[in-house]
């Protein structure tokens, strides 16, 4: 019997894929426990038309994220942080803070977790930090650390 999986099983396969097992498996224990449903012609039909859709959604996700990072490259981040005499930041920049600045300044909301940062910035200037959006798309926020 031809099914199609509702979740991942181990030695079957994938959520989504269509598989072929035995009736006495299909009915005894992957219906009973909706872990596969009957792959009929209205079944095959509606699995075809969710892949369209999260393909067409995925789609949206790139033009949007591709137009966001454009639009990362030409902002420019200023925070303000107090300093000792050598120019030596009291505490460091973090993600975070570089975040919420992004939000408050420009209306763009970026988690932290996406912000690269190889160690925290602890002296005044301007950086390029990277960001890394997903979909292996990319781009560099111009941040300035002035005092304050």
């Amino acid at each position: 019997m031809k099914v199609i999986l509702q979740q991942d099983i181990k030695g079957q396969g994938k959520k989504g894929e269509i598989v072929q097992v035995s009736d006495g498996y299909a009915r005894n224990y992957l219906l009973p426990r909706k872990l596969a449903i009957e792959a009929t012609a209205d079944a095959l039909n509606a699995v075809r038309l969710h892949d369209k859709a999260v393909k067409e959604a995925e789609e949206r996700e790139k033009k949007k994220l591709a137009e966001l990072a454009k639009n990362l490259g030409s902002m420019v981040t200023k925070i303000t942080a107090k300093a000792g005499s050598n120019g030596k930041l009291f505490g460091s920049v973090t993600s975070r803070e570089i975040s919420d600045e992004l939000k408050k300044q420009h209306g763009v909301d970026i988690d932290k977790r996406k912000i690269i940062l190889d160690e925290p910035i602890r002296q005044y200037g301007s950086y390029q930090i990277p960001v890394k959006l997903g979909y292996d798309i990319s781009a560099n926020i111009t941040l300035v650390v002035t005092e304050g």
